[in-house]
């Protein structure tokens, strides 16, 4: 639940920093929101979170 919200508070910042920089506009931000809300209710949304899972796994086993 925390990596899940991590990444959620994430992209949200980006996409508020790609908004007031010109680079994303409103309506394509809306859509891409509307698009993620909609997958996440779809039986890929299992597969989804595993695969964000394993990559967070991955990155938190590497030793620097």
């Amino acid at each position: 639940m925390a990596i899940s919200l991590s990444v959620v508070l994430l992209m949200g910042i980006i996409m508020v920093v790609l908004i007031r920089g010109g680079s994303l506009k409103a309506g394509p931000a809306v859509v891409a929101v509307l698009f993620g809300f909609f997958l996440a209710s779809t039986g890929m949304a299992d597969d989804i979170q595993r695969f964000l899972n394993s990559i967070a796994e991955t990155i938190n086993s590497i030793q620097f």
